[in-house]
């Protein structure tokens, strides 16, 4: 059986620090010589601009430190109370396919916020994951609102991933006003202690254990 090993880190893991593990444990993982490995932590406050960022969409550059992160997707807030989840894969031993794959992030993170009764969803051209919030006053058009409770962005190397996912636990939620998320206008942000639920980290930690082998199987020799 190929084993997935599960790493949490303690405390404000530096962001480059994070970005060395990864680049490294991915080429492990390529050569055969390392598992396969989710590494759940949390960051400092800062910034990240994806492959797609736009620089207007960066609209407090001094706020916060800004990464140049290199995985898909327009700029993200990363901080305290956000559980950051580093997904190191091997898409290729698991059917080559990138847009399923991250079609596979999202299932893993609704069945996840399924454990606290929360009703995650997908947006076509939106990636992430989305909760409805029919007690907040529709948009000027009429479009209801939803607020993002989770980013996805993922890199690629000889069909490893890296980076991953973000779920709001508790993080400032005003932190996210220096920067338009993931370039999406209109909609706001979310985080489960927001939604009126008091879970832990250690909360969301045991969901989405419980929750992974659902959405990933286990992988033969």
């Amino acid at each position: 059986m190929r084993m997935v090993e599960w790493k949490i880190s303690d405390g404000l893991t530096d962001y480059d620090a994070a970005l060395r593990f990864m680049e490294a444990r991915v080429a492990a993982i390529a050569s055969g010589t390392a598992d396969e490995c989710i590494w759940l932590l949390e960051h400092p406050p800062l910034y990240t601009a994806g492959t797609s960022a736009r620089r207007e969409d960066l609209t407090d550059p001094d706020r916060f430190p800004v990464h140049e992160a290199r995985r898909g997707g327009q700029y993200t807030y990363h901080g305290p109370g956000q559980r950051v989840v580093y997904v190191m894969l091997d898409v290729g031993r698991r059917g080559h396919d990138l847009r399923r794959f991250v079609g596979q992030l999202e299932d893993w993170v609704i069945a996840t916020l399924d454990q606290f009764n929360i009703r995650g969803e997908i947006r076509p051209g939106r990636v992430g994951v989305w909760v409805p919030r029919p007690e907040k006053p529709a948009l000027p058009d009429g479009t209801p609102r939803e607020d993002k409770i989770a980013a996805i962005g993922i890199r690629l190397r000889k069909w490893i991933s890296f980076h991953g996912i973000s779920i709001n636990v508790d993080p400032d939620l005003e932190h996210f006003s220096g920067i338009v998320p993931c370039g999406i206008t209109g909609h706001g942000v979310t985080s489960l202690v927001d939604l009126g639920l008091p879970v832990s980290m250690e909360d969301l930690d045991s969901a989405l254990e419980r929750t992974f082998a659902r959405v990933f199987p286990v992988m033969e020799g």
